[in-house]
């Protein structure tokens, strides 16, 4: 059975990137995969912040990247960019820790102006981490997530439809040998 694993670069809980994976996360499960959550949040911050390779939290949270098939990098965006704690947590990764992996990037920001942040900002990293076959991605604009309490969130139609493509595809590669 393919793994994948959700990797969550918001610092908040509610954060509509959070509604966004949850949806992801349900599709995927649903197609027959394994399905596991890496959320950037709940390391412990010292560790991220001191580059403890060898803490018990990180060595755990990259074993989950080490055993996947395929990697889903999500992020909200912040300044342009993709959140700080998502880069300390990659920072942490083995120099080639997203070799051999299908990597589905996916951000979330306030205006159509950073669309290009997947690609200038987040790819390069990915890429540098070893990722090859990095798949488009998808970018969402905030009013495209509306929360609705205490559901989490309702996703446009639009960013449905274009998440179901792409998960789609991620399902359909992930269990290939590469």
């Amino acid at each position: 059975m393919p793994r994948i694993v959700i990797l969550s670069g918001s610092i908040s809980a509610s954060s509509r990137i959070n509604g966004v994976l949850d949806y992801a996360g349900k599709v995927l499960s649903e197609a027959g995969l394994q399905v596991d959550f890496v959320n950037v949040r709940d390391l412990p911050p010292e560790d991220l912040l001191s580059a403890r390779f060898d803490s018990t939290a990180i060595v755990q949270a990259n074993r989950l990247i080490e055993q996947a098939d395929a990697v889903v990098v999500a992020t909200p965006v912040y300044k342009a960019s993709y959140t700080g704690v998502l880069k300390a947590y990659l920072d942490l990764l083995p120099q080639k820790g997203l070799a051999d992996k299908v990597i589905l990037p996916l951000a979330v920001g306030g205006t159509l102006s950073h669309l290009l942040m997947l690609d200038y900002a987040l790819k390069p990293v990915l890429a540098a981490l070893g990722a090859e076959h990095v798949l488009s991605g998808v970018y969402a604009v905030d009013s495209q997530i509306q929360r609705d309490d205490p559901q989490g969130v309702v996703i446009s139609e639009e960013i449905v439809q274009r998440l179901d493509r792409s998960l789609d595809k991620l399902i359909q590669l992930a269990g290939k040998d590469r």
